[in-house]
C-alpha cells in the first residue's frame, strides 16, 4: 500500500522508539505546520476514532493492510468514527503542533518508512509461533538461505 504525507511541512522530530513500554521517546513524526493547515488521510481507510483525548483532538484511521495511522493535536476534526476516507481525504486541521503516528497491532512503527522516507526498516515480532495474516502467507514454515527463503526439505 502506498502512503502519502498527511500535511505539508518539514519533519522536526523523527521517530524515536522508546527503550521499553512507558519509556520516553517519539512514537511518530512531529511536523512543523501552520495552524489551520489541512490534515489529510495518508491512505484510504476507515476512521476508528475521531474526537478528544485530554485537551487535544485526534483521529485514527485503520487501513486495509493492517496499519493504523494517527493524527494528533488537531485544531478541528472533519470526520466521524466509522466513516470511510479516501487517500488524501481531509481529516481536520492542524493546531499549534502536529503528530503523525502508525501502529501495527500494538507496536508503534516508524511512519517515515510508510512514506518512503525512513531509514532502516524495523522488524515487528509476531504475536505467536505460526502466526499468519498480514505478516506472511499461510503455509509451511520457511528457512532463510543465502539465496532467500525456501520451503523446508521433505522428511
Amino acid at each position: 500500500m502506498f502512503y502519502s504525507p498527511p500535511v505539508e511541512g518539514a519533519i522536526v522530530d523523527p521517530f524515536r522508539p522508546p527503550a521499553h513500554p512507558g519509556a520516553p521517546g517519539n512514537r511518530g513524526l512531529e511536523y512543523a505546520t501552520r495552524p489551520g493547515s489541512a490534515v489529510r488521510a495518508a491512505a484510504a481507510g476507515i476512521v476508528t476514532f475521531a474526537g478528544r483525548v485530554g485537551a487535544g483532538r485526534h483521529v485514527t484511521v485503520a487501513h486495509a493492510d493492517g496499519v493504523r495511522t494517527s493524527y494528533a493535536f488537531l485544531a478541528s476534526v472533519a470526520v466521524r468514527t466509522g466513516q470511510s476516507v479516501a487517500d488524501g481525504g481531509v481529516l481536520g486541521t492542524t493546531g499549534a503542533s502536529f503528530h503523525f503516528g502508525a501502529r501495527i497491532g500494538e507496536a508503534y512503527v516508524d511512519p517515515a518508512v510508510l512514506l518512503g522516507i525512513g531509514g532502516p526498516a524495523r522488524l515487528v515480532p509476531l504475536a505467536g509461533r505460526g502466526a499468519t495474516g498480514w505478516f506472511r502467507a499461510a503455509g509451511p514454515p520457511r528457512r532463510a538461505t543465502a539465496g532467500g527463503l525456501r520451503p523446508p526439505a521433505p522428511r
